[in-house]
């Protein structure tokens, strides 16, 4: 009984804190005209894992983009995860299911198929596992 609370517990702190940490990266983000541009077109869009994909081939301004944003959420995901006793990989994918939840009618997610799926107005699909 007292793993399984410590557990729960885990995954609840480990999830609120994924959520704050993440909220910074887009809002930063956000202010960039290139980052928008391609969200906006769907050229690349959140995955599972915690991190931006490309949908289509990137030129090298949104490679370079991505790969920028991806580095700077690993290091979050990895003080956030030392702060929380979780792995990167565990925080990641919290963080990974947030943010797709947070996506908005028209950007692109990664379903757990693998497939990129363009939000509409419904929930979108994410794993089973997402809390």
């Amino acid at each position: 009984m007292f793993e399984f609370i410590r557990k729960h517990k885990a995954a609840a702190i480990v999830g609120g804190l994924a959520l704050t940490a993440i909220v910074a990266t887009p809002v930063l983000a956000q202010r960039d005209p290139a980052y928008e541009a391609a969200r906006a077109s769907g050229a690349i869009g959140e995955k599972p894992d915690g991190y931006l994909g490309h949908v289509t081939s990137p030129n090298a301004a949104v490679k370079a983009l991505v790969d920028d944003l991806n580095i700077k959420r690993k290091a979050a995901y990895t003080r956030k995860a030392q702060e929380t006793n979780s792995t990167v990989e565990q925080f990641a994918f919290t963080s990974g299911c947030n943010l797709i939840m947070r996506t908005v009618p028209g950007e692109k997610y990664q379903a757990p198929d693998g497939s990129w799926k363009t939000r509409a107005s419904e929930a979108p699909i994410r794993d089973s596992r997402c809390p």
